[in-house]
């Protein structure tokens, strides 16, 4: 029998995402340790769990704190199935609505950010996440507890080459916004076009690589008017959705 202990990239801890993990349908089994506390939150966990058939087991605190990894788990993980990746090719076969917003990382690295960047998308309406395969962060469990859930719920692409991948996009409609603290036009200057918009952030250190840099219709920067230089791009990433993505043009 395979020891549960060595299924860390199968499970998610915590309350909340192991909640958001029954609610999307990823969740396969939810192990409770037998001296959690009995909060809202369990009761919550628990009560979803039966609504929507998912199996719960009473364990040890040993098994949870196993499947955590050294994360905080609040005497909770969720076995899960995750949802395939999304290609390149569903990029542009996939029936996009007129509005359409889709969050593209180019090189994020940090799982952290991806899941902090993923709980702004998904709570903003993003109908999409684009991942860099190579040189960058997927959705791993660690990503999925920065979320608090998100990622279970947001769909991701993980593609080759995101450059190639805005190409894509843009023959479906979208217009390609990019963040780059160069840029001459801060973003609450721009105005937002009408119809599907793609956001894109590059890595923390080095931000939007040349070629993603030249694949966007227009570059925007976030002013800076204290002393650091930048924000973290799960920050500069909540700014852009709610400062221009969801702005309402008069």
């Amino acid at each position: 029998m395979t020891d549960r202990r060595d299924r860390s990239a199968d499970a998610v801890v915590g309350r909340r995402p192991a909640l958001e993990a029954v609610r999307s349908g990823a969740a396969v089994e939810v192990l409770v340790a037998s001296g959690a506390r009995r909060t809202a939150g369990l009761r919550e966990l628990l009560d979803a769990a039966r609504s929507g058939g998912v199996a719960v087991r009473w364990t040890s605190a040993d098994e949870v704190a196993g499947l955590a990894g050294g994360a905080r788990d609040q005497g909770v993980a969720a076995l899960i199935r995750g949802p395939q990746p999304l290609t390149e090719g569903d990029l542009a076969r996939r029936a996009w609505g007129q509005d359409a917003v889709v969050v593209a990382l180019d090189g994020v690295t940090d799982p952290r950010n991806v899941g902090g960047i993923a709980r702004t998308a998904e709570a903003a309406g993003a109908e999409a996440l684009i991942l860099r395969r190579r040189r960058g962060a997927k959705s791993t469990p660690a990503a999925v507890r920065a979320s608090a859930g998100a990622l279970l719920h947001l769909p991701v692409a993980e593609v080759a080459n995101v450059s190639r991948a805005l190409g894509r996009l843009k023959d479906g409609g979208f217009w390609v916004v990019g963040l780059h603290q160069e840029a001459g036009t801060m973003i609450g200057e721009a105005r937002r076009p009408a119809g599907r918009l793609v956001v894109v952030l590059g890595s923390e250190g080095e931000g939007l690589s040349r070629l993603v840099r030249e694949a966007c219709d227009e570059l925007l920067s976030i002013p800076m008017v204290g002393s650091v230089a930048s924000l973290n791009v799960a920050v500069a990433a909540g700014v852009a959705l709610y400062g221009y993505a969801r702005r309402q043009e008069p």
